[in-house]
């Protein structure tokens, strides 16, 4: 669907996944239904949203924002620990001192803030 300002509008439905992978299942069907790959990673997600002109709305975002919250990011620091190479552990210990801290981004707020980077795209968090 096209609105007045020439952009598209795009749903992300919280309710559809619970968990990052989910996430990634969710925009890789909304953004790259023709592409013989998918989203999997933080980066590969900023990636897909180059040249998207597109107003989206988030729907049931509370619902991710406590999917993604503390516990989920959390682990996911953990696992990318457990994991170590190619990742920089040291980097990677710090985001999660941060997170017990209270003092760093959950999974939720990273995402919101890829989305928000892109100048040609409206995120409607509902």
């Amino acid at each position: 669907m096209i609105n007045k300002q020439n952009k598209k509008m795009t749903v992300i439905n919280g309710s559809h996944f619970s968990n990052l992978e989910g996430f990634y299942e969710e925009v890789s069907q909304l953004f790259m239904k023709d592409e013989n790959w998918k989203v999997g990673t933080l980066d590969g997600f900023d990636d897909i949203l180059y040249g998207v002109n597109s107003n989206i709305t988030w729907k049931d975002s509370q619902k991710s924002k406590e999917d993604l919250g503390f516990d989920s990011t959390k682990e996911f620091y953990q696992n990318k620990i457990r994991i170590g190479k190619p990742f920089n552990i040291q980097l990677i210990q710090q985001k999660l001192d941060d997170l017990i801290d209270r003092n760093g981004q959950t999974l939720f707020e990273i995402l919101v803030e890829i989305i928000e980077s892109h100048q040609n795209i409206r995120l409607i968090l509902k």
